[in-house]
């Protein structure tokens, strides 16, 4: 497991963790499970950074409880002081077990791009799932996305760690190793894309709506 990366926004993250181009995202992803009863679920937040999208969530679609993991201590110290009253605990740790009993939902935005070893998450993935969970791990960054062979080594460079190339194939056979059964969704396609103008990684905003309607894949994982 591996933490967030902010590669997305010319500006740095508010207070919040959240970029111009990261919490309309979060909000599509939460509209993805707005006809579900989280009321009695445990949700697992994988590379949680600041806490931002578990608050987002339990604001919107309020459960029982929500734990959101990352590697990165001060982000977690900020998650932990910004629940507020929410029945949210934030842990930095890079063992999923550390996140304590059976999820019954798990998320992650871009966070699977940067794993190496797929099959060692899937199965890590899998065994915090309860019988019938699922995991939501949602990027664009892969090679299916025609930005990527740019995107990679502008973002190998300012990465910590190696940054792997992974194909949505490769990625979904690395959730199957694991026994979970996978589907995928161009879960954007008709979402409306803000214009926010070009940048590093988008030359254009017409480039932005490309990739997000048909490259921003959510890869939705269950466990039988």
């Amino acid at each position: 497991m591996t933490a967030l990366v902010d590669t997305w926004s010319n500006s740095a993250p508010d207070e919040d963790g959240m970029t111009q181009e990261h919490a309309w995202i979060w909000q599509e992803m939460i509209k993805a499970r707005a006809r579900d009863d989280l009321s009695e679920a445990r949700v697992l937040d994988i590379g949680c950074n600041q806490g931002g999208f578990l608050r987002m969530l339990y604001d919107a679609l309020p459960f029982k409880e929500g734990v959101g993991v990352d590697l990165a201590q001060f982000a977690v110290a900020t998650a932990n002081a910004q629940k507020r009253d929410r029945p949210l605990t934030y842990k930095a740790t890079t063992l999923l077990a550390d996140a304590g009993d059976p999820f019954d939902l798990a998320f992650s935005h871009e966070v699977i791009y940067l794993i190496d070893d797929l099959e060692a998450h899937a199965h890590q993935v899998a065994e915090v799932l309860a019988s019938g969970g699922t995991y939501d791990a949602v990027t664009c960054c892969h090679s299916g996305n025609p930005l990527w062979s740019k995107w990679h080594p502008m973002i190998a460079e300012i990465s910590n760690i190696p940054v792997p190339d992974h194909h949505p194939d490769a990625i979904a056979a690395g959730f199957r190793s694991a026994g979970l059964e996978v589907s995928v969704a161009r879960f954007l396609a008709n979402a409306p894309i803000p214009m926010l103008g070009p940048n590093a990684y988008f030359p254009t905003d017409m480039d932005r709506v490309e990739v997000y309607a048909n490259w921003k894949l959510l890869f939705r994982c269950t466990k039988p």
